[in-house]
């Protein structure tokens, strides 16, 4: 199975509009979206499954990506590890899913897949991680196939 966390782009501060799920995309982070969905787009099989958060921010990121997404309460805002796990079957699933969300969760999933002690890996707006289980040795392990960032594309 294969899992690309992609974190949404930059979004406008919350005290501009009040609500956390009413934040929407900067210019600026209209572009790092823009640039991830094009490099995705070549590198996604066309049988990825694609998951958003239901915050604007990240549904926004999403739908740059220009393929059919479904929204779930499950990845927003303070979701936990758990909930994004169960519902992208990690690591029972077949073929690649794409997961649109938010940090500190995607970090949370991150540290726990890998292993890391501090609980939390940071992700980048707009950043990807790409991570695939696969059985050495009758172990699952979580590898890292890549990791990217919208202002190195």
């Amino acid at each position: 199975m294969d899992l690309v966390l992609w974190r949404h782009a930059e979004a406008i501060d919350l005290e501009l509009v009040g609500d956390d799920m009413a934040r929407y995309l900067t210019p600026r982070g209209e572009k790092q979206a823009a640039r991830m969905a094009e490099w995705l787009d070549r590198q996604l099989p066309e049988s990825v499954k694609v998951l958003a958060s239901p915050a604007v921010r990240a549904e926004q990121t999403a739908r740059t990506l220009g393929r059919k997404y479904k929204v779930s309460a499950a990845l927003a805002p303070l979701a936990t590890p758990e909930q994004l796990l169960e519902l992208v079957q990690w690591p029972h699933a077949k073929g690649c899913v794409l997961v649109v969300g938010h940090q500190p969760t995607l970090g949370r999933v991150v540290a726990q897949l890998l292993g890391l002690q501090a609980g939390e890996c940071a992700l980048k707006k707009g950043s990807v991680w790409w991570l695939r289980f696969r059985e050495r040795e009758e172990l699952g392990q979580a590898l890292v196939v890549t990791v990217q960032s919208p202002e190195l594309l």
